[in-house]
């Protein structure tokens, strides 16, 4: 149930356009945050800013966070717009366009660029904000496929993987603590949500329906997780309930991996 949890609060979520950035957009708007709809694809973010139209006071920036001007371009922006930046998170990532199969070095990079890369260039850019006003909230987005090494059997080698999507995920969880250890001197709280298996279309696009329903068959709660299902995980995080709760990361999988 929205409240008014995040009231007056303004909030960045990149790649809001869709999926879960955009079931947080939406979450955000209902708990009294103003929100920064990061987007790079101006298509998708017609499209949210369409679903979001008289939910709450929401705005579009186009960004790239592989790029170190437009993020910080962004933060100036919800900074110049609203007044302050008191919450971010790094939600983007290349997920929905992945090629599993291209196992080069060169796509390794573009993967680490967006994906672990894009969240740091973000948190550099909304940092010093953060620090001025002595108040801030970064929320970090992993993934279950940080702690998941299953591999299907190969009957040939063909090379070593270079597994980027896992890889980077794994690196937003160390990430998210070192960020954590040093910004909390500012009463910034860096903290970071592991999403298991997730039915948008970009995982209805990437991942095999069999898997899906075998990865659901193998959780605890048996259930297919939903968008909206990890709203309610951000919210806290980005609450003063969470005020001393930092450098953490909370696994949301309905009970898959259960990593300690």
């Amino acid at each position: 149930m929205a409240s008014d949890r995040l009231q007056d609060r303004v909030a960045i979520i990149t790649g809001a356009g869709q999926g879960i950035g955009l079931a947080y957009a939406e979450r955000f708007l209902a708990e009294g945050a103003k929100v920064v709809v990061a987007e790079l694809s101006e298509e998708r973010a017609a499209s949210a800013m369409e679903s979001l139209a008289g939910k709450g006071d929401a705005r579009f920036v186009r960004t790239d966070i592989s790029d170190p001007d437009s993020t910080e371009a962004c933060a100036k922006a919800a900074k110049d717009t609203f007044g302050s930046l008191d919450i971010l998170v790094n939600n983007a990532a290349i997920y929905h366009d992945i090629d599993n199969a291209d196992a080069s070095y060169e796509y390794l990079q573009k993967i680490f660029s967006v994906n672990q890369h894009g969240t740091w260039l973000m948190s550099r850019a909304a940092a010093p904000y953060m620090v001025e006003q002595r108040r801030g909230r970064i929320i970090n987005q992993s993934s279950g496929a940080a702690y998941s090494y299953m591999f299907p059997p190969m009957d040939e080698f063909h090379g070593l993987g270079n597994f980027s999507y896992s890889i980077t995920k794994w690196g937003i969880v160390g990430l998210t603590k070192f960020m954590a250890a040093q910004l909390g001197q500012y009463n910034i709280t860096v903290n970071c949500i592991a999403p298991g298996v997730t039915m948008t279309e970009a995982t209805k696009k990437v991942v095999p329906e069999m898997f899906i329903g075998g990865m659901t068959a193998m959780t605890a709660m048996k259930q297919t997780l939903e968008p909206e299902d990890l709203a309610g995980a951000a919210v806290f995080f980005a609450s003063d309930d969470a005020k001393f709760c930092t450098g953490q990361t909370l696994v949301i999988d309905g009970g898959l991996s259960m990593p300690a």
